[in-house]
């Protein structure tokens, strides 16, 4: 499998992702083309930098400054206007509300009147994007990281001067374990702690893989006692496809349309399971837990969806081990037809189950009971258990 570590030793922010995807090996032309569609006086500049004696690409987005913020629909419309996969544009919206999540906790607003700030403006919108578009294309399928140090002291933003880390990155980083640090300034933005948590599914100091490939970018600094870099370890781990993330989410305000909606985006984003139970919520209010199952890998794109169909406010995330059946696709002959099935195998034992869309297909064509068709598929079949 293929998977990507960030070692996030001093910190991580948009444009050091943006660098290190491009250092990895990402083309170039493909962040630039993804930038140009999105209509915005944007330019990227690419070069190789020393930080502490160490080289490393920095990308660095120059656009002009702006007075007027923007709100979470405008951004969201920038990135419908873009040439982005539906991957990259649910990777990119991800974040985006992550941010205004977090600053609307922070600040005690709702989500809707949540602007933007820095993370708003034009250079932090291109890294994003690009950060998104960059992590897409590099074909990972499991993302995991370092402990995150914050940095320390205060900075100068726009609500004044702020202890780091501040309020809205704070709340970005709940769950994920802090690394200390001696460096005074800000060394986790919040545009980087929404990219990493859109896409880490497991934080560990020593990550089970092979690297074949190492990604340095830049931050803009460049400190004294550390090189101010982030690394992305590209490579392949032997870890079991039986590991899978729940998400969770708890709904009291959504119509039994909207869940059946979002259940059938689910599954046509690659959800392996998606399934809503009847609970008792708050305020003896009746709702439903919306949980899914899903690949490591799928999880940013799948929690995009949550929160946009369902207008959830927040998704709990775990990551669970299952035991599965080797399984492979098979075709059986029956006096109908051949009929879909998959066999299962553990342990010298085998078990077949019909596919049920070719079989409900066989049983409207030849008008014959659905179970008829099914319990033929099994009786063509030696299982045992």
């Amino acid at each position: 499998m293929r998977v990507a570590h960030f070692d996030c030793f001093s910190g991580i922010s948009g444009d050091m992702v943006l660098g290190a995807v491009l250092d990895a090996g990402v083309p170039a032309d493909a962040i630039r083309a993804a930038l140009a569609s999105l209509g915005l006086p944007i330019e990227l500049e690419i070069e190789t930098v020393k930080r502490c004696g160490f080289a490393a690409t920095k990308a660095t987005i120059h656009a002009k400054d702006e007075e007027d913020y923007r709100f979470l629909p405008d951004i969201e419309a920038i990135l419908a206007k873009g040439a982005l996969t539906p991957k990259q544009r649910e990777l990119a919206s991800a974040i985006f509300r992550k941010v205004a999540l977090a600053e609307s906790v922070a600040h005690g607003m709702p989500l809707e009147r949540v602007h933007f700030h820095e993370v708003g403006a034009l250079d932090s919108i291109a890294d994003i994007v690009g950060a998104a578009v960059g992590l897409d294309l590099l074909g990972v399928e499991c993302f995991t990281s370092s402990s995150v140090p914050t940095g320390s002291g205060t900075i100068q933003c726009a609500h004044g001067i702020m202890p780091v880390p501040t309020p809205g990155t704070v709340e970005l980083l709940k769950g994920v374990p802090l690394a200390k640090s001696a460096i005074r300034t800000e060394l986790t933005t919040p545009t980087g702690a929404a990219i990493l948590t859109s896409v880490v599914g497991e934080y560990t100091d020593t990550p089970a893989m092979t690297i074949r490939t190492i990604g340095t970018g830049a931050g803009t600094k460049d400190f004294l006692n550390q090189p101010n870099i982030l690394r992305i370890f590209l490579g392949d781990t032997a870890v079991s496809a039986s590991a899978v993330m729940v998400l969770e989410t708890n709904l009291d305000d959504c119509t039994p349309e909207v869940i059946g909606y979002a259940i059938e985006r689910l599954f046509a984003a690659g959800a392996l399971d998606v399934f809503a139970v009847p609970i008792q919520m708050k305020k003896q209010r009746p709702g439903v837990l919306l949980t899914v199952i899903a690949e490591e890998s799928r999880v940013a794109e799948l929690e995009a969806i949550l929160f946009r169909e369902t207008g959830t406010f927040g998704i709990r995330r775990t990551r669970a081990e299952r035991t599965i059946l080797e399984r492979e696709a098979i075709v059986v002959s029956t006096q109908w037809g051949e009929v879909k099935a998959k066999r299962g195998c553990r342990g010298g034992h085998e078990i077949v189950t019909p596919e049920y869309d070719d079989c409900a297909r066989v049983a409207r064509e030849h008008n014959i009971p659905l179970r008829v068709v099914m319990d033929s598929v099994r009786g063509k079949c030696h299982f045992s258990w």
